[in-house]
């Protein structure tokens, strides 16, 4: 019985030191970077971020609709940098992070992915190179200036991956695939070393998830490329759920992973895909 009291007693005082709920998911008095912010998921990321109460620094390579994303935020009243930035050139992201206060982001989503489309016989280097440097190591170079940046404070890193790096279903997207298990892998080293910094480093693998990429795929199969159709059908079948996702249901797994309410979660892999690599 006094063994009992004891871990009553433990646990009491844990409890009494835990914020409540309206403030462990919170992002209140932090900034978060996001980068791909201006369509999709990493749209709706920033959506839920400011609805959190986060300042944002959004960066894309689109000028156009990152301003409307922008304007679409700023019923929220937070504070909104935008950065024009083609993530495939090393030297762009250094002078992203040059140009960003000291101890700026507190958090860091790494959204920005690319998946064209191509046989893997007809890939060149220069397309698997492109692949590579906007899916992989634009997330290793964004994680690094992070790390370096607040290595006395820590932070949190969001990285998006993909279930086709777990599970390839696309038989033409053998270069996504190799690019998002990268992603895997650095995140969770990442978590394995940086923990002891005040890091935490996560990953979400999205699924069938509806965006203007994805829509883009369906106007094609909309012109008769019946390999396409039969692939969405297949889909579509091994999904338990029975439905293609939402953008938002991602970006409330990346509000979550982004913030206190995920204090011991560390090199986790979450995939948000309908049960797709459960069936």
């Amino acid at each position: 019985m006094q063994r009992s009291a004891l871990r009553w007693k433990a646990r009491q005082t844990y409890m009494a030191k835990v914020p409540p709920l309206n403030q462990l998911i919170s992002l209140e008095g932090k900034r978060a970077l996001i980068t791909g912010a201006a369509v999709g998921i990493g749209k709706a990321i920033a959506y839920r971020y400011a609805e959190a109460g986060a300042d944002l620094t959004l960066v894309d390579v689109n000028p156009k609709t990152l301003s409307r994303a922008k304007e679409a935020l700023s019923k929220f009243g937070r504070q909104i940098d935008t950065h024009i930035v083609d993530l495939s050139r090393k030297e762009d992201i250094d002078a992203l992070w040059n140009a960003l206060p000291r101890n700026s982001p507190d958090i860091l989503v790494n959204n920005a992915g690319i998946y064209p489309f191509k046989q893997f016989i007809d890939a060149d280097e220069s397309f698997f190179r492109q692949v590579m440097e906007v899916n992989l190591f634009s997330v290793y170079w964004m994680c690094q200036h992070m790390i370096r940046q607040r290595r006395s404070r820590g932070g949190a890193i969001v990285n998006l991956g993909s279930i086709e790096a777990v599970m390839p279903f696309k038989e033409d997207l053998a270069h996504y695939s190799v690019s998002k298990t990268g992603v895997i892998a650095l995140t969770r080293a990442l978590a394995k070393e940086h923990a002891k910094h005040g890091f935490r480093v996560n990953a979400i693998l999205p699924g069938g998830i509806i965006t203007p990429g994805t829509k883009s795929v369906a106007k094609q199969l909309l012109r008769f490329q019946f390999g396409l159709l039969k692939t969405g059908i297949e889909f579509k079948q091994r999904l338990p759920v029975g439905r293609p996702g939402q953008p938002d249901e991602v970006a409330r797994v990346a509000l979550m992973l982004g913030s206190d309410f995920a204090s011991y979660m560390h090199g986790a892999i979450v995939p948000v895909d309908g049960g797709f690599l459960s069936a």
